[in-house]
């Protein structure tokens, strides 16, 4: 698709960044509820796995794109180190401390949904590969009790949210649920399928002529609009899908906000270089949703992929550290997500 491929020097890069990230420390977004005094704000006190890289959820992020990484190019420069890393990273007692965390209380609802999405997209991606890597198999095992903790959570959680978030920051119902369903096919957790597919229907299935014109926000990485349509491909199948499409798709005029790159105007600034995650986002969405497209669209949609992608992959690896923490994420979902989906 396109003419941008992930070939081994972006993996390579993407590579570098992502070591680099998660040993980095400082700065970092500490989000963590106070219960008294005593409570430690250390960072690698919290989260002994996952303190790196700005912040929790973008420290997952990152180590599931070590992970893609290794099992798309074995070889690359870095695989010992990247092996040593994870290693080192995936051990039973930090899991376990990272588990507790999650069962204080006070955090109960920490990184609920996005960071939860993550780790079960990090979980489904190290399963896959330990169908053919033993150590990658040793790590998914021992992250398997954080994994079946958060599925868990989301099931109760979906059982009770009557109604969807569609901004496109990092409550984003739709992507939540997309990321997560790889871990319930992956692991065949039948109830957490269920409780997404359910969701997915009574969330978005009535949707109709999406205003895509009031996309994007300034501070957004998601398109609320894409991201639920790739949800409802994932939830449906290729007839009902296309009747759906039809009903909920933008008129023409207006779709020229999901075809279009997404201008950054101060890349320093934290919030607004979310909008290379949108471009890199959108490019993941329209890769998706391709070959289901009606015949005429799909050709803008291959378009689309491509410009999204040169607007804005350089920040991936070359940015500042506001984007380089996580940006380089999105760039492999949007470079090497299987056409058509996961």
């Amino acid at each position: 698709m396109g003419r941008i491929a992930l070939d081994r020097t972006h993996a390579n890069g993407f590579a570098r960044v992502a070591l680099g990230n998660i040993g980095r420390r400082y700065p970092y977004k500490l989000d963590h509820m106070l219960t008294g005094p005593d409570d430690p704000l250390d960072p690698a006190v919290l989260h002994p796995v996952f303190c790196g890289s700005y912040d929790w959820h973008s420290s997952v992020h990152m180590h599931w794109l070590l992970v893609r990484l290794l099992s798309l190019w074995p070889d690359l420069d870095d695989a010992s180190r990247i092996r040593a890393t994870l290693d080192g990273q995936f051990r039973p007692e930090a899991i376990e401390a990272e588990l507790a965390y999650f069962l204080q209380p006070g955090s109960r609802t920490f990184e609920r949904p996005y960071g939860w999405a993550w780790l079960l997209r990090l979980q489904a991606e190290l399963q896959s590969a330990g169908a053919n890597d033993a150590q990658a198999a040793q790590w998914a095992d021992v992250c398997a009790p954080l994994a079946r903790h958060l599925a868990q959570q989301l099931v109760d959680y979906l059982d009770v949210a009557d109604f969807p978030i569609r901004t496109g920051t990092h409550s984003n119902s739709a992507f939540a649920l997309i990321m997560s369903l790889s871990y319930a096919r992956t692991d065949q957790h039948h109830a957490l399928r269920r409780a997404i597919v359910r969701r997915a229907h009574r969330w978005f299935g009535h949707d109709q002529r999406y205003p895509a014109r009031y996309e994007p926000g300034g501070d957004e990485f998601l398109s609320g609009g894409l991201t639920e349509a790739v949800l409802m491909h994932a939830v449906v199948d290729g007839c009902a899908f296309a009747e759906w499409w039809e009903l909920f798709a933008p008129p023409r005029t207006e779709l020229a906000n999901w075809l279009t790159p997404v201008a950054v105007a101060d890349r320093s600034a934290p919030k607004m270089t979310h909008l290379d995650g949108l471009n890199l986002s959108r490019a993941w969405c329209w890769r998706m949703l391709e070959p289901a497209l009606p015949e005429d669209l799909r050709p803008l949609a291959i378009r689309a992929w491509s410009d999204h992608i040169e607007a804005s992959l350089p920040q991936a690896v070359d940015g500042g550290y506001v984007a380089t923490h996580w940006l380089a994420s999105f760039a492999v979902l949007a470079l090497s997500e299987p056409v058509g989906g996961p």
